[in-house]
């Protein structure tokens, strides 16, 4: 039995249909094959074109049918990569010759994974496209290592973020209103501007001994957690010689996890 064929058991409905000419923009979650959803499996089933991400596991990228084509547009901080006009300009191409395409990101489409801008690209190009969401690690990544977004009584709100523009002048965040809101912080793409960032919260009265956890490589075999305090975490991730991919998440939910930690 081919895979649509046993999702269309488990669904109990004939699968979601990519058609030629399509592009679905599929969420791969935080790396663990079985974080992925049926209708993303559907869409790998069916791919004729693969457009992935660096950070897309392996185990994933091979439930894609053996002869479709493979293209590799990674973007990661401080390394050469792919320009996401050339990623845009790939997925429309491949469309117009009439291929199924997938465009594969780690965790979410919609979150921090400019999948907002390859989609108006694709309206404005009159291509059609789907979205498939995926897991955000930011919130299944920290599931999974025993750390809740939100818990009754330590917390009424939790902010997503990205920490890559810390640094950056007009689009830097404003971290002491961040620190002053005194909710949950999860941060993406934070670790190359950690020390900044953190310096940046307890300037703005965030309490030095505010725990922190970093999640590296969530949900696959490689994951590793870190939990340290606001002062203490830069130099703790050094000490660990812990790099992106990771999420941190920074406040009271993260103390949670002794009690919640996975067995």
């Amino acid at each position: 039995m081919n895979r649509l064929a046993v999702l269309e058991t488990l669904l109990g409905q004939p699968a979601p249909v990519l058609e030629a000419g399509h592009v679905w923009l599929v969420g791969a979650g935080p790396g663990d094959p079985g974080q992925l959803t049926l209708d993303a499996v559907a869409a790998l089933a069916q791919a004729e074109t693969l457009v992935h991400d660096e950070l897309v596991d392996p185990r994933i990228l091979a439930l894609a049918p053996e002869g479709a084509e493979r293209l590799y547009m990674g973007k990661r901080g401080g390394r050469p990569s792919a320009r996401q006009a050339d990623i845009t300009a790939a997925l429309i191409e491949q469309a117009r010759a009439g291929r199924r395409v997938v465009r594969l990101k780690g965790g979410d489409p919609y979150v921090f994974g400019r999948g907002g801008e390859e989609a108006l690209a694709l309206a404005e190009a009159g291509i059609p496209f789907r979205v498939v969401p995926g897991l955000t690690a930011g919130l299944a990544g920290l599931a999974a290592a025993g750390i809740p977004a939100t818990q009754r009584g330590v917390n009424q709100a939790v902010v997503l973020a990205t920490g890559h523009a810390a640094e950056g002048a007009d689009e830097a965040l404003d971290w002491a209103a961040l620190a002053r809101l005194g909710q949950p912080l999860v941060l993406y793409m934070a670790m190359r501007r950690l020390e900044a960032i953190a310096v940046a919260l307890l300037a703005g009265g965030l309490a030095a001994e505010t725990p922190v956890a970093v999640v590296a490589e969530a949900t696959t075999p490689r994951e590793r957690v870190l939990v340290s305090t606001l002062a203490d975490v830069t130099g703790a991730v050094r000490r660990a010689g812990m790099a992106a991919p990771a999420v941190v998440a920074i406040g009271g939910v993260v103390s949670l996890r002794g009690r919640l930690r996975p067995g």
